[in-house]
This record gives structure tokens, C-alpha cells and sequence, in this order.
């Protein structure tokens, strides 16, 4: 598995994941210790239990099937069978795996799917929330296309510098000693604001942006539109059901900076409203922060391998579960599972029954 093709077999369907190794939630050396081996116990767990989206999954990798009597995995060449990414219709041999027929899928994958998905109906959110493993095309236009893609590195470039200006600028009129809070209410029971507090400040504005991350994945992202209404199941799927259809578009997996920056518009001139000027861009510098570091963890979860007991590790399987498992009911914290403690929206630790 270490160069060329990645197969394992599952019963005696063979599959080939080399493009997936990378992506594994348990990470790579995990799969590479499995190349050429029945995968069938490893799917029923310990230690995970694979869902049925992650038995569809693999359906995607089908290559061929082993010839009676073949215990050892054939070499990848001259494999027979279907083209990684397209399914197959062969009856599934995995316990539980549900067919993979993307060529039957209820979308045209030729055309740009944000003008087909409001037709789907009722069926929309069942199929939003069946991954699979291929690039979504949006739009007609070239130009709305690529304006809605994004490569991880970009937020950072855009938005870092923005972050270290802003806190300099911060920073410096704090220094000055001119802010004051409930100066608008009262001279005489105003409290100053000194400099030294913007590291504070700073962390309660990523603190804020935790919490808002949680809400906006929760309520907003993870709405379920009206099965009659078009707009609002096309709107769904551009703000977030296309990252949950095709997971590992990595193209897909960070905030576009032009409608990232209306939003963070919008929100620096709520802050404005709040609070006094500069107390208000301090709380917004951290925020920003704070959204910074959530899209880079965010891609990094996807498409990153951490190193097994790490606290990215565990977060990468807890953030995979949300998309393959629990899309709809827990899992909201990105960055910070924290959240989810108070929200209740935690993922259960998986038990397995201890054999006699």
C-alpha cells in the first residue's frame, strides 16, 4: 500500500482505496496495515462500528471480485470491474453495504447541480446526506464557479494579515486611554478600558466566535428546508448540503473570502452597535481569529493525518462521525467539541458487547 494501489478485499469483492488512504478518519497507517486483507470484521468493529454512508462509501472503490478458490488479494493490474467513483450494480457482499449507483443517481452529475437539487422534494435530504467521493460543479458560469471554490491557503493569506493589522490598530488606542465602558450612560461610574486588557478581549472575541461557529453549523447550515419549497433546498445546499454530499472536495472545504467578507461585515457592525469603537473591533479582531482557525482546522480535518491519541486525532474521527453518522443529530462543534456538552449534542461513545 506503501506505492501504488491500495487493495483490500471484503469478503470477495476487492477494493481499491489508494485515493482514500490519505482520508481515512483513522488515519493512513491503519488502512496500509490492511492492504490485502478481509476488512468484512474490521467494519462490524471494534473499536468503530462503519455506518451504512461509510458502507456506501466504500461501494465507490469496487474493482472486481476475487475468483473462487483466491485467498490472497491479486496485484492491481488487470483488475476487472467498475471505475473507482461510478458504483457498481453488482449485489453488495459486505454485510450491510447498500449499493453505490451514482450512474442512477436522482442528479445529472454532467450539468451544475444548484438548479437541480430544489426538484429533489422530499428526497432532497435523504440524498444530501448520502456522501460520496466526487467534485460538484455549481454553477454555468466560469466565473461564479471558481468564485465559489477556494484552496485552504487563501483564507490564511487573506485573512491573517487582516487579524495582525487589526490588532495593532486595537492594541494602539487602547494605549491612548480614551476608552471607557457606560461612558454613553454615565461619566461618573464609566470604567476605563486599559491596554493591557486586549489579550483578554481578544480571547473572549474567539471564545464568542466559538459559540457562534456552534450555532450557525446547528441552526442554520443544518436546517431542513421545506420539501416544497425550491429556493430554500437551494439555498441549503450552496451555504453547506454540498460539503456534506461530497465531503472531500477539497476545493469546497474553506470559506470563499468574497462572501466571507459580507458576513464578517455584518457582524463587525453588529459589534459597532454594542459596544464602543474600540472595544468592539478588540471583540472582533479575536472572532476573527477565532473563524481563521476554525477553517484551517476544519480543512485539516478533512484531509489532514494526525497522529493517533492526539487531540486533532480524536476531533478528525468525532468530525467524520457528523458527516457519515450523526448529520443531523449531534456533532455541531467543529473546532471544540466543547459546545456540545452544554447543547447536548455530543456523539455517544460507541460500546461493543465483550464475547464469553
Amino acid at each position: 500500500c506503501a506505492r501504488g494501489a491500495c487493495l483490500v478485499r471484503c469478503r470477495r469483492r476487492l477494493y481499491d482505496l489508494s485515493g482514500f488512504v490519505r482520508l481515512h478518519p483513522g488515519g493512513e497507517q491503519l488502512l496500509r496495515r490492511r492492504a490485502g486483507t478481509d476488512v468484512s470484521a474490521a467494519l462490524e468493529g471494534p473499536p468503530h462500528r462503519h455506518s451504512a454512508n461509510a458502507r456506501r462509501w466504500l461501494e465507490q472503490y469496487y474493482v472486481g471480485e476475487m475468483e473462487p478458490g483466491e485467498e490472497q488479494v491479486p496485484p492491481a493490474r488487470g483488475i476487472a470491474g467498475c471505475s473507482r467513483g461510478h458504483g457498481c450494480a453488482e449485489p453488495a457482499g459486505c454485510p450491510g453495504a447498500p449499493l453505490c449507483r451514482v450512474h442512477r443517481d436522482l442528479v445529472d452529475w454532467q450539468k451544475p447541480l444548484l438548479w437541480q437539487v430544489g426538484y429533489l422534494g422530499e428526497k432532497y435530504d435523504e440524498w444530501v446526506h448520502q456522501p460520496v467521493d466526487r467534485p460538484i460543479r455549481l454553477f454555468h458560469s466560469d466565473i461564479l464557479e471558481s468564485l465559489s471554490k477556494t484552496a485552504w491557503y487563501v483564507v490564511f493569506m487573506v485573512w491573517a494579515p487582516v487579524v495582525l493589522y487589526l490588532s495593532w490598530v486595537s492594541y494602539t488606542s487602547l494605549a491612548q486611554g480614551n476608552t471607557r465602558l457606560f461612558s454613553s450612560f454615565t461619566a461618573e461610574y464609566s470604567i476605563p478600558v486599559h491596554k493591557y486588557y486586549f489579550p483578554f478581549i481578544f480571547l473572549l472575541g474567539m471564545f464568542l466566535w466559538s459559540l457562534l461557529e456552534y450555532l450557525i453549523h446547528r441552526f442554520v447550515f443544518h436546517m431542513k428546508p421545506p420539501a416544497s419549497n425550491y429556493y430554500l433546498i437551494t439555498l441549503h445546499f450552496l451555504l453547506h448540503g454540498q460539503h456534506h454530499k461530497s465531503p472531500f472536495d477539497s476545493s469546497r472545504l474553506v470559506f470563499p473570502p468574497v462572501p466571507a467578507s459580507l458576513v464578517i461585515g455584518f457582524f463587525y457592525g453588529v459589534l459597532r452597535l454594542l459596544l464602543p469603537e474600540v472595544l468592539g473591533l478588540s471583540v472582533f479582531v479575536g472572532g476573527l481569529c477565532g473563524y481563521v482557525i476554525y477553517d484551517m482546522m476544519h480543512y485539516y480535518l478533512h484531509y489532514g493525518s494526525p497522529k493517533k491519541g492526539t487531540y486533532l486525532y480524536g476531533l478528525k474521527a468525532y468530525h467524520i462521525k457528523h458527516h457519515f453518522e450523526h448529520q443531523k443529530s449531534g456533532s455541531f462543534g467543529i473546532s471544540t467539541r466543547f459546545w456540545d456538552h452544554p447543547f447536548q449534542t455530543l456523539i455517544p461513545e460507541e460500546t461493543f458487547k465483550k464475547e464469553d
